[in-house]
């Protein structure tokens, strides 16, 4: 059955709440392991219908947030998770609690119950109209960046429709459509100021309700981040201040040369005075070579592609009233992943496409898991498997980019190491905003810039007072909808380029090393994830600077201005 073919039924909260209710005082009053367990089946298929239902119309929301009947959906969702949210954590309470919980663990692992533990420090009934006021006013920033409609050389644009403009080897074409991007945020500069206040406030006042100093160690709490803290992450961001921001450096200083600029401005998104590499052909022709190259890959990936295909599971170009970004989600009832994107003529098309396809394949290698929770392992290996696969699919990327191939493989792998200061740069943020929840809008910016300026010195405003007092990260949709997320971004960086160097060193066993880390799912944490693939962790000290070693040393060798 194809996605646009699949039943959507608004889920009926009440009814679920008496059902879900009743299997929990089952699970409880059960007089054996084997009945518990079974129990256990029973919730799980619960949880299943309802997540299902919301997931397709979330999805579709996001398709087009204009369409009045998922936007009000989108509202049911946004008043009813919370509600569904603390019915879980009931069932969590339970089982933490279980007195067969040995036997339980023995069969279901020590993660589901870490799991568990964990979400009990998030929850309590008090701050359910408070969540249901979180969700609000994420949606609200979300809809206000996907209705932006910029006049652009004479035609009405998005904003990911702007993005070729903002790569063109014209100077002049890349500052006007640069600039028509911020002028939108700069337009919008007090509501969403006013947006991300109240959830700076709102959340703060969730987390001081469950007890904590501030909502950073909540924020760490609903990540389900059980094997390490700030203290840890803080540790991982001097380690990239130390060795990946002078690499990131030379990386666009070596860009400035290439371009024959002065200095890079803030417009100036091309990487090469030839053009930045663009796959050469359409969405559908992009999608046909994915297909060849997946066939190719491995008999799963092979049996993968062809499932999201002939089941419609992937909207992938660019159109008024879609979502921004790009994301990967699943639907349980069909055991389907479902992959989200805005094409755009760039080569981020195959980028998100490789991406989100990692987070996917990853679902459908364990959507035979019968435990829900490890269904996706938590977000920060989530993004290992995707942005592992980016680099997993460079013996094929010539046939997206043909003469461009060279070019884009290093402005992939370039790109990778400019990512990190950036990621670790709006991770420290959230935490100083988190930490001091009274700032006003315009401290905030302050700090973004200093921040910013701390990782990514190579960026110039002095001729955009907007993006010059901190406004950058207005764009930055995690920081509204998911605090504390980004970082997983940058932890999960460095693992994909250790298998960049597995990959090129020995293919089959990286191979086999990927496909065991995507068929164990979310089984275990992230630590233990990374050891189970035979990865180096990244909070393990001199865990960084050999892997940096490695790529400069491939960068070092290629002579870029012949690109």
């Amino acid at each position: 059955m194809k996605f646009q073919d699949y039943i959507y039924e608004r889920p009926d909260m009440e009814q679920f709440r008496r059902q879900f209710t009743d299997l929990i005082a089952e699970f409880n009053a059960a007089a054996s392991f084997e009945e518990q367990d079974a129990t256990m089946d029973a919730i799980n298929a619960a949880r299943r219908e309802v997540s299902s239902m919301l997931t397709i119309a979330r999805i579709r929301h996001s398709i087009n947030t204009m369409d009045p009947f998922y936007k009000g959906e989108q509202d049911y969702i946004d008043e009813q998770s919370p509600v569904y949210q603390g019915l879980i954590t009931d069932y969590y309470k339970s089982l933490a609690a279980s007195k067969f919980r040995p036997q339980l663990e023995a069969k279901w692992g020590r993660q589901l119950f870490s799991t568990a533990e964990l979400s009990q420090k998030t929850f309590n009934p008090s701050i359910v109209e408070d969540l249901k006021e979180e969700n609000k006013k994420s949606s609200e920033y979300v809809k206000l960046v996907a209705s932006a409609k910029i006049e652009f050389d004479g035609q009405e644009r998005t904003l990911s429709q702007l993005a070729p403009f903002m790569q063109s080897t014209d100077r002049d074409t890349r500052k006007r459509a640069t600039d028509a991007r911020y002028s939108f945020f700069e337009a919008n500069e007090t509501e969403i100021d006013n947006i991300y206040d109240h959830l700076v406030r709102l959340r703060t006042k969730i987390a001081q309700k469950l007890g904590y100093r501030n909502f950073i160690e909540l924020g760490y709490a609903r990540m389900n981040r059980t094997d390490y803290g700030p203290e840890q992450v803080a540790e991982f961001r001097k380690q990239v201040l130390e060795h990946i921001v002078p690499a990131a450096s030379e990386l666009s200083e070596r860009r400035r040369i290439r371009l024959g600029l002065d200095s890079l401005r803030y417009y100036d998104g091309l990487s090469y005075l030839t053009g930045n590499p663009k796959p050469k052909g359409d969405p559908e022709w992009i999608v046909q070579q994915a297909k060849v190259m997946y066939s190719e890959m491995s008999p799963e990936t092979d049996e993968f592609f062809r499932f999201m295909l002939d089941n419609g599971l992937m909207d992938l170009e660019s159109k008024p009233g879609k979502r921004v970004g790009g994301y990967c989600t699943y639907i349980g009832t069909h055991k389907a992943p479902f992959i989200f994107s805005n094409f755009n003529g760039t080569s981020h098309d195959v980028d998100v496409l490789t991406h989100e396809a990692g987070h996917a394949f990853q679902a459908y290698m364990s959507r035979d898991l019968a435990v829900p929770e490890y269904l996706h392992p938590t977000l920060d290996a989530c993004e290992i498997h995707s942005m592992s696969m980016e680099f997993l699919a460079w013996p094929w990327v010539d046939s997206f980019f043909k003469e461009d191939t060279d070019k884009y493989k290093f402005s992939h792998l370039g790109s990778a190491i400019t990512f990190i200061p950036y990621g670790v740069a709006v991770d420290e943020f959230q935490h100083v905003i988190y930490e001091n929840p009274g700032m006003t809008p315009a401290e905030r910016k302050q700090a973004w810039r200093e921040i910013e300026r701390k990782y990514v010195p190579s960026r110039v405003y002095d001729d955009m007072p907007f993006l010059e007092r901190g406004g950058f990260w207005h764009q930055q949709q995690h920081i509204f909808k998911s605090p504390f997320y980004y970082i997983d971004y940058t932890l999960a960086q460095i693992c994909s380029l250790q298998y960049w160097k597995h990959a090129n060193d020995d293919r089959e066993s990286a191979w086999a090393s990927y496909l065991k880390l995507c068929r164990a799912g979310g089984s275990e944490s992230f630590t233990q994830l990374v050891k189970l693939a035979g990865l180096r962790s990244p909070f393990e000290e001199g865990c960084i600077a050999p892997i940096i070693g490695d790529i400069r040393a491939w960068l070092n060798g290629i002579d870029d201005t012949l690109l």
